[in-house]
């Protein structure tokens, strides 16, 4: 998935001056497109294009992909599998990338990406197809932990939300070109050329980002103190938040009895996890940091955990084509660049809070709104119109979280407290997909899939499955209203 403005506290960095980031740089003056950081700025907004191309096209090809191999029961699988091994990927990259610099996880992660998307691509079967999009979430945790740190050495801190703007712009295009080329390619050759064909975009970013990376954040974050090792017991956490997720996913899917086991077998492993990975006080929403992070996990969740349902539901509910159902979300990525560029203005630094406050309210409006169209009698280009005002506000607020978290971590904590609002978004991305995923399976969702793709009546479908997943990520999108009037530190609140 993966994607900015202060709130006026006092910057933790300011006092480590021998630390090579960007604020010992010489601070006013110059651009993210001055001479010292064109090369860089073209380059990592590159792999966040590559990954935007990704998510659009992916998310357009996959209903179909469900249907051919079988595996419309197991839709949600194929969205959080990628969710689930991106958190151990997360932390690794941001253990390497504070012991090492970025250069090495960013290029392992788009490795992987790309290796990703070629098994899924040449899946046989709905479990190997799942089993590429595991690998493709390991490259994904690896390269967005990697980006940030990134940011957070190479720019000076003015600079860090236009970056994270041009983050969310890198989304426009592809939230159109996407859909359109996907459900096009899909409708015409298949939807294994979507899967196979993303990999050739990986040697643009390769070369244009990675000279650019070793020139200017390469090495430890205070090359004069020794390089600390590995720490393995963060390590073994995120195994266990990895294995957790999934033992807690396979049973939101596999409704039996015998799945209260797995179940809490996977709550063993993620609490102490999630508790030794997340900064003290995110569970209960203290102010500052723990908030920054936690409403990352609840604007995330909730939204893309609803999102991967909508292309299904057009197709199967109101018998849209691939590509029109994807069409149908295409007006989000330029809200969402709007929303962005919103929070990246000087002039709206003293009103965050608040842009974030309404960011999510819009959210919440939106995804009241898409189920609606279950109805006949309304019209399919309200899920257009909603989901474009939803985005707007993910913009607002995705790019906040971003940029706050940056400047209330020390420069030697990048990678760690990234890795942190990380494993909060996919995190939350996977335990919404498996809530949502077994609301709609219990519902017979997989059934009503299964049929309406393969041609036959819509009559003998339930609806209702669908509202089961809209309706409560829309009440989790509310809460997150009330998380973000907390990302404020408690000493620079009144």
């Amino acid at each position: 998935m993966t994607v900015p403005d202060p709130t006026g506290t006092a910057d933790p960095t300011a006092a480590a001056p021998s630390v090579p980031s960007p604020t010992t740089r010489k601070q006013g003056g110059g651009s993210v497109l001055d001479r010292e950081h064109r090369a860089l700025s073209i380059g990592i907004v590159s792999v966040v294009l590559l990954i935007a191309f990704e998510a659009t096209a992916v998310g357009t090809a996959m209903p179909v992909a469900a249907r051919e191999l079988d595996g419309v029961p197991l839709y949600a699988f194929a969205f959080s599998a990628y969710f689930t091994t991106s958190l151990f990927g997360m932390v690794l990259a941001g253990q390497w990338a504070d012991r090492s610099g970025p250069l090495g996880a960013l290029a392992s992660g788009i490795a992987a990406f790309g290796a990703g998307l070629l098994v899924s691509g040449t899946a046989a079967a709905m479990w190997p197809f799942i089993l590429g999009r595991a690998v493709q979430g390991l490259g994904g945790g690896l390269v967005i932990v990697a980006l940030y740190v990134v940011v957070s050495r190479a720019y000076e801190e003015r600079l860090r939300p236009a970056i994270m703007a041009a983050f969310s712009a890198s989304w426009v295009i592809p939230s159109i070109v996407g859909p359109l080329g996907a459900g096009t390619v899909t409708e015409r050759l298949g939807w294994r050329w979507v899967f196979l064909g993303i990999p050739a975009l990986v040697l643009l970013p390769l070369v244009l980002a990675l000279p650019a990376i070793r020139r200017l954040a390469a090495g430890p974050a205070d090359p004069e103190a020794p390089v600390p090792g590995f720490d393995g017991r963060r390590l073994r956490l995120a195994l266990g938040i990895s294995v957790g997720a999934g033992l807690l996913q396979y049973a939101g899917q596999d409704l039996r009895w015998l799945s209260v086991v797995p179940a809490l077998a996977g709550a063993a492993l993620l609490v102490p996890a999630v508790r030794g990975l997340l900064p003290r006080g995110t569970y209960r929403a203290a102010r500052g940091l723990p908030s920054v992070v936690l409403l990352r996990g609840v604007a995330a969740g909730a939204f893309i955990s609803a999102e991967s349902f909508v292309p299904l539901m057009l197709v199967t509910q109101r018998g849209l084509s691939p590509t029109l159902a994807g069409l149908s979300l295409a007006v989000g990525g330029a809200t969402w660049a709007l929303g962005s560029y919103v929070q990246s203005r000087p002039r709206v630094e003293p009103y965050r809070e608040r842009l974030m406050v309404l960011g999510m309210v819009l959210v919440a409006g939106a995804i009241a709104a898409v189920p609606s169209v279950l109805v006949p009698a309304v019209p399919v280009w309200i899920v257009g119109v909603a989901w474009g005002f939803g985005c707007f506000g993910m913009g607002m607020v995705i790019s906040s979280t971003s940029v706050l978290l940056l400047k209330l971590s020390a420069p030697e904590e990048a990678g760690t407290n990234s890795a942190a609002l990380q494993i909060s978004d996919g995190l939350a991305n996977v335990m919404l997909l498996a809530a949502g995923g077994a609301a709609f399976a219990a519902l017979g969702g997989g059934a009503v899939g299964g049929h309406a793709l393969a041609g036959a009546e819509t009559a003998a479908s339930h609806p209702v499955a669908f509202a089961a997943v809209f309706l409560p990520m829309a009440a989790v999108a509310l809460a997150g209203a009330w998380v973000a009037a907390r990302v404020r530190p408690a000493h620079s609140t009144g």
